[in-house]
């Protein structure tokens, strides 16, 4: 037979750790997005365009942010009370905070977006990056080799060094030393 000893200190510092995660819960859903918009993504060939559905928000509250690899919108569909003098109501519209983040097949240049507005729909005209950044570029080392051997000759001019930069550097590393 197993004697235990009861320990009613442990036992509410238990109930209330379990209290504690509770609200904790309760807390951090009040910041989570109530909806997501849908969106569409189109790829045009040297663009993409994504259009958000987001009915009833109006701009200012729309906050779009655009990255190389993806595209953030967030924002607050604000709820406005209704009248109710004339008797009960029904609303089945989505209120509160949304936010989705979608993932792009391939870079865009961010700083060239193009967004319009209405309507409740959202279009983003994202041009694609035209440089190849998965080129595949044969590299011949015979080429490579030969060129680390030769030494330059004293006939062969040192390169050039403009005389703003010198003077630059010359300044820095003297106001340094006098200090």
């Amino acid at each position: 037979m197993i004697i235990r000893y009861w320990q009613p200190w442990r036992e509410m510092e238990t109930l209330r750790q379990q209290v504690d995660r509770l609200f904790d819960d309760l807390v951090e859903n009040s910041d989570r997005p109530t909806w997501t918009p849908a969106i569409e993504l189109k790829d045009t060939g040297d663009t993409f365009v994504l259009r958000a559905q987001i009915p009833g928000v109006d701009a200012k509250d729309v906050n779009v942010e655009v990255t190389k690899a993806a595209v953030s919108i967030s924002g607050e569909h604000r709820y406005e009370p209704q009248n109710q003098e004339n008797g009960q109501y029904r609303s089945e519209f989505r209120y509160g905070k949304f936010h989705r983040v979608v993932s792009l097949p391939a870079a865009v240049q961010n700083d060239r977006v193009q967004a319009e507005y209405k309507d409740g729909i959202l279009n983003l005209t994202l041009p694609k990056v035209t440089e190849v950044l998965n080129k595949v570029v044969k590299i011949n080392l015979a080429e490579l080799h030969s060129v680390d051997d030769s030494k330059p000759s004293v006939d062969s001019p040192a390169p050039e060094t403009s005389d703003s930069s010198t003077s630059a550097s010359s300044d820095v590393s003297a106001d340094a030393w006098n200090n």
